[in-house]
């Protein structure tokens, strides 16, 4: 390395460094003065402005915490709550489960036990509903075992005076000593079934001797939709104490719960608090307890200079407080005045001392560090040039020399990192190509050609589905069973990612597989359901709508288990849900019996079906979708095709959710039905003139589905009236009997059959000759002439006497 080289550098570096050491102690000094004058009239303030806000934040964030830690117990309680409402409203798919009085060698172990409330209970007078109930263990055991450290005791209990616990522990001599358990005087029940809805209980000393507690109730209802009695589940304070309230911060300063009536929440083994309710702390101002009770978040310093910090806890209408002196916050506040004037003192003796000493030590440090920062340049620039093997040859023992080896160190992390980030990489493609083939696969599982039946007119059909941005399990299905039965299927996969998605294929399959063997829809749901039992170590289920159309009559049967209502217009009409009894999801346990109904579409009438993605579609502001507004939508799309009708649900559900991430998949299908090639209907009415009415009535209510024009429509009133008139005035006299009369709509042309049946005397009405018109009315022969007319306004007219009946058929062509 030359000397010209070298001297420019180490000129430079010798001028900066004097330059600089001088400037920087300068600064340094005045720059340390003048903060330490005003941190000694500001730090006061600033600490306790800090201490304050690290109170709210301690107060707001263990509020928060709490809330979601409780509404955990909550989404329990109301899960187990539904689960009995489908027990009561299903209640023929179980046989009776044994439950055993309550017995105090359980104790320590889980398993479900009865009380009643008093020896006026006789057990076989309840047998049967206790039976019922018993199967609740089957669906309880895996949910409370696989979450044995949250939920220690589920328990309910009827308006029938018996209460069934199912827990692990309870005992102890106190619960030896219990023969009965009256139900009717306990809080959690009285109060769940007062309110009607999810409630806690105030704070309560446990009688089985495991503290202090709470309990979390809800209601539950019968078939009948009528209150049946409560579930519930005790949460222990000493859990809830140490997970929330539990915090270190320092000598005479805690933390502290408040219910609603303001008294004092805490375990007895914290005895912070000698007080029992707020008011009656001495230390704390009225007006600080009122705002507490208030459920207002803040923090105030109270005439005894002790601080308060406080917030609502919204699930159960608690109040988290904080307690701490204000001495705790101005105690450093001492060292730091008295550091802050010696440091002064030091600050103006070693800026003399330091400017002194710079000039001497400068150029000899500028010497020094000249030459290994010139070699380590070019040894850099080397690394940096993507050079990762060479290393800097620097070895001297100081900065510069481990500065050297940091570099070499680098250089060495550098190749290694960029070796783990090609296979990192690597690996994250072939996951995310997996994913996609997985969406593929899955999108690829379902229908797409539109329309899916060209050849079929008697009806439109259309589905889509959106994927959230995960794999989901929603699915739709649609195919011909036969030439006569169109199957519909909508579902959705509990969960999400690839095991849903892989469930979903299973479940399509086999319910397709099933119905094409034949049989009803519950009859397929039910062995679909004992296959997807096996092996379901996940604990999958899967709710489905799935319905067979039979297409000549418009006649639907189907069966719901646990899906969404459909919804359904009646030629033109208001959308409205098609509510029926639902059975319980597929897969959830085997053995089950699923129910199934029966409507007929009429030609004009649509069915829409959708998963829970458009029900529950949330905006930012956390605000459902909802059916009113599903339902609201579907009715501006009168008169429209169903993939328009698709379309507008699609974009009024992105406008609603505006900017928020779609959390699941959206699934829609819809089917407008326009009638069997030979659509039929008829009524059978008394032949009584006085019914004339309601015959016109039915057959243009048929005709208005296939806009029939009015004078057509005119014509065929006045056939009608003429034949309807001759059975009533004819057909039985003097008495009366029934007359039948039946719409066909007919195509290819497209033509109505009018048959009119009764069980009268024989009589052929075309047996008779026409009358000779061209005569008045005084030549002629009385009688014909409305048969006459019928005949001539009429495309044909047929007559038969079959098995006793009169069978008379007019047809027009529309």
């Amino acid at each position: 390395m030359s000397v010209k080289t070298r001297r420019p550098i180490r000129r430079k570096i010798q001028s900066m460094v004097l330059l600089i050491s001088i400037i920087a102690l300068l600064m340094t000094s005045i720059t340390g003065i003048i903060s330490m004058l005003l941190i000694r009239n500001n730090s006061e303030s600033a600490l306790i402005h800090q201490m304050e806000q690290n109170l709210y934040n301690i107060a707001s964030n263990k509020a928060e915490f709490a809330t979601i830690g409780i509404k955990m117990y909550s989404d329990y309680v109301i899960e187990f709550s539904r689960f009995l409402n489908i027990l009561y409203k299903t209640s023929q798919d179980y046989l009776p489960v044994e439950v055993h009085r309550y017995d105090p060698a359980n104790v320590g172990k889980y398993t479900m036990q009865l009380d009643t409330a008093g020896p006026e209970v006789k057990l076989e007078e309840i047998s049967e509903e206790l039976g019922l109930l018993g199967n609740i263990q089957k669906i309880w055991e895996p949910i409370i075992t696989a979450k044995e450290d949250i939920i220690t005791t589920v328990y309910f209990g009827t308006e029938r005076g018996f209460l069934v616990a199912y827990d692990k522990g309870t005992g102890g001599e106190e619960a030896n000593d219990i023969e009965y358990y009256n139900i009717f005087e306990s809080l959690w029940y009285t109060k769940a079934k007062e309110a009607q809805k999810l409630v806690f209980t105030d704070v309560y000393e446990d009688e089985f001797g495991r503290g202090l507690t709470i309990s979390c109730a809800a209601p539950f209802y019968d078939a009948d939709d009528k209150f049946a009695g409560v579930v519930g589940m005790d949460i222990l304070i000493s859990d809830i104490y140490e997970a929330i309230v539990n915090l270190t911060l320092g000598e005479n300063a805690y933390a502290f719960l408040v219910d609603s009536s303001g008294n004092l929440i805490n375990p007895p083994e914290h005895e912070h608090n000698q007080a029992v309710n707020i008011y009656s702390d001495k230390e704390m101002d009225k007006s600080i307890a009122d705002k507490i009770l208030a459920g207002q978040t803040g923090i105030s310093l109270s005439s005894k200079k002790i601080y308060y910090a406080y917030t609502p806890i919204e699930s159960t209408g608690w109040k988290f407080c904080v307690k701490i002196p204000e001495e705790l916050i101005l105690k450093p506040l001492t060292p730091v005045n008295k550091s802050i004037i010696i440091t002064m003192l030091l600050f103006l003796a070693a800026f003399v001392a330091i400017t002194v000493a710079v000039f001497i030590v400068a150029h000899k440090f500028s010497q020094k560090l000249t030459n290994p920062i010139i070699e380590l340049g070019h040894d850099v620039e080397k690394i940096s040039g993507g050079n990762l093997d060479y290393r800097a040859e620097i070895r001297s023992d100081d900065e510069i020399g481990d500065l050297a080896q940091n570099f070499n160190d680098m250089a060495a992390s550098l190749k290694e990192y960029v070796k783990n980030l090609a296979a990192v990489t690597a690996e994250k493609e072939r996951i995310g190509a997996e994913l996609n083939v997985a969406t593929q696969i899955q999108a690829d599982m379902l229908p797409r050609i539109f329309p899916p039946f060209p050849g079929r007119k008697e009806f439109d059909i259309y589905a889509t589905m959106t994927p959230a941005k995960e794999v989901g399990g929603d699915f739709y299905d649609f195919f011909m069973i036969d030439d006569d039965h169109l199957a519909l299927v909508m579902a959705d996969v509990s969960g999400k990612g690839v095991p849903a998605a892989l469930f979903m294929v299973i479940a399509k399959t086999l319910i397709k597989t099933r119905a094409q063997i034949g049989g009803s829809p519950s009859e397929i749901l039910r062995d679909v359901n004992n296959q997807l039992c096996e092996g379901n170590e996940a604990d999958l289920f899967v709710t489905v709508w799935f319905g067979i159309l039979e297409i000549s009559t418009g006649k639907v049967t189907a069966s719901n288990a646990g899906h969404e209502y459909p919804a359904i217009s009646r030629n033109g009409e208001n959308y409205e849900l098609i509510k029926t009894k639902q059975s319980p999801a597929v897969a959830t346990m085997e053995g089950l019996k699923f129910r199934q109904n029966e409507f007929t579409l009429n030609p004009g009438d649509n069915i829409y079906l959708y998963t829970d993605g458009v029900a529950e579609a949330t905006n930012s502001s956390e605000e459902l979708y909802g059916t009113d507004r599903m339902l609201e939508a579907l009715n501006s799309t009168k008169n429209y095709s169903a993939d328009e009708i698709l379309a507008v649900m699609k974009r009024e559900v992105d406008n609603f959710t505006g900017d928020a991430p779609q959390f699941d998949d959206i699934t829609m299908l819809c089917l407008r039905y326009f009638g069997g090639k030979n659509f039929m209907k008829e009524l059978t009415i008394e032949a009584d003139v006085n019914n004339l009415e309601k015959v016109i009535s039915f057959v243009d209510e048929q005709l208005e589905t296939h806009d029939c024009s009015p004078k057509i429509q005119m014509q065929i009133d006045v056939a009608v009236e003429e034949l309807f008139v001759n059975i009533a005035h004819y057909a039985y006299n003097p008495e009366t009997g029934p007359a039948t009369v039946r719409v066909e709509l007919q195509e290819e042309p497209l033509a109505v059959v009018i048959t009119f049946i009764d069980n009268g005397v024989p009589y052929d009405p075309l047996a008779k000759e026409d009358p000779d018109i061209t005569l008045s009315a005084e030549e002629r022969e009385v009688g014909g002439l409305g048969i006459y007319m019928v005949k001539k306004s009429m495309d044909d007219i047929f007559y038969e006497y079959k098995d006793g009946k009169n069978i008379l058929s007019i047809k027009k062509e529309l």
